[in-house]
């Protein structure tokens, strides 16, 4: 027994030396990081951050009065580049762009929505994600594109309003979020696949996007891959969730994909689409080859239809932030109720955060 009890002190002092010369911010050899709170062994700071029950952000907050605006985390097996100041970023994915534009490993879990990282958000850098890019900024955020999908934002603006008012009248409130979601949802398919659909095929598009969006977020396997076998229910739950995702998405897509094989005929069955070819998202995904990658299938279509829905999310809450903290937004409203006397405004906006009436 003394025999094998030193076996195990020699091979735990050999596992923690690696862990302190390969992973350690504080120990080891010259590794040029910037400095960052001391870590327990083999999880770093990863239980630290657990335990603290709070949002990463404030914890990113606190260490930055103590550390500076760039500061590094080792959580799990992942090291972590804190930057928190705007010349520091600038300079990072302006300046150095390349260096800091790949991404890191994938887990099993996100691996199964982006398709072997054939995601813009996802891709590491190289032909596959420039091409993306160049894509989606010609097609979807330039100038020109944003002007020609204005008839969709007062569309949906228009069908916006009716909701609120129907609402307001039935309820007595409004229920922010979940009408902001359903807006925004639907833009985002109209100018993806080119189609108009109705409010019950919206809601659950964007029932399954929310999913999916909460599958994705980082996890215990993304900072200790070594676990990863540990969370094969989660990784047959996000394969079911997938199939999900395919089955509302791909029939718009084959919809649109015969749409524009006919020529745009307007006699043609599916009066959903309402865009002219090229003007979705899709059709200029249809012809795209990537370097390496080959002509995109269904399951690449829609995982780059669907990436949109994470900043979505943060723009409702920006949003939504802005108006429950910004007095001259709310008396900007309160001004246009007073012009217009519109009976629909005379209710109480519920928000997580509070409520105030107009």
């Amino acid at each position: 027994m003394e025999l094998i009890d030193l076996l195990i002190l020699s091979l735990s002092a050999l596992l923690l030396s690696l862990w302190w010369r390969y992973w350690s911010v504080t120990g080891g050899g010259p590794k040029n990081l910037p400095p960052g709170p001391p870590g327990w062994p083999l999880v770093g700071n990863l239980i630290q951050v657990i335990l603290q029950r709070r949002p990463f952000m404030y914890i990113v907050r606190d260490l930055r009065t103590k550390y500076g605006p760039i500061f590094t985390m080792q959580m799990g097996q992942r090291t972590l580049i804190i930057v928190t100041s705007s010349d520091l970023i600038h300079e990072a994915l302006v300046q150095k762009g390349p260096i800091f534009a790949s991404r890191p490993p994938d887990s099993p879990i996100r691996l199964v929505f982006s398709v072997g990282k054939c995601a813009i958000n996802s891709a590491e850098y190289g032909p596959l994600w420039r091409t993306l890019r160049r894509n989606f900024v010609t097609e979807l955020i330039n100038p020109a594109r944003i002007k020609q999908c204005s008839w969709i934002r007062e569309w949906a603006l228009e069908y916006h309003m009716k909701r609120l008012k129907k609402e307001a009248s039935d309820k007595g409130f409004v229920e922010v979020m979940s009408n902001c979601r359903l807006t925004i949802c639907s833009i985002l398919i109209c100018i993806c696949f080119g189609a108009r659909i109705s409010e019950d095929r919206i809601k659950n598009i964007e029932s399954i996007l929310k999913e999916v969006m909460l599958m994705t977020t980082l996890k215990l396997p993304d900072f200790l891959p070594v676990l990863t076998p540990l969370f094969r229910q989660q990784l047959g739950e996000a394969k079911l969730l997938r199939k999900k995702q395919m089955d509302c998405l791909v029939p718009l897509i084959r919809n649109r994909k015969v749409f524009v094989e006919s020529g745009g005929n307007p006699n043609f069955s599916f009066s959903e689409m309402v865009s002219p070819i090229g003007a979705a998202y899709i059709d200029s995904l249809f012809g795209l080859e990537p370097a390496g990658r080959g002509r995109l299938g269904e399951e690449e279509l829609v995982t780059l239809c669907s990436e949109g829905r994470n900043r979505e999310r943060s723009f409702e809450l920006t949003y939504c932030v802005l108006l429950h903290k910004n007095c001259k937004i709310q008396h900007s409203i309160s001004f246009e109720y007073e012009q217009d006397k519109d009976d629909y405004l005379d209710s109480w906006i519920c928000m997580k955060t509070g409520t105030f009436h107009l």
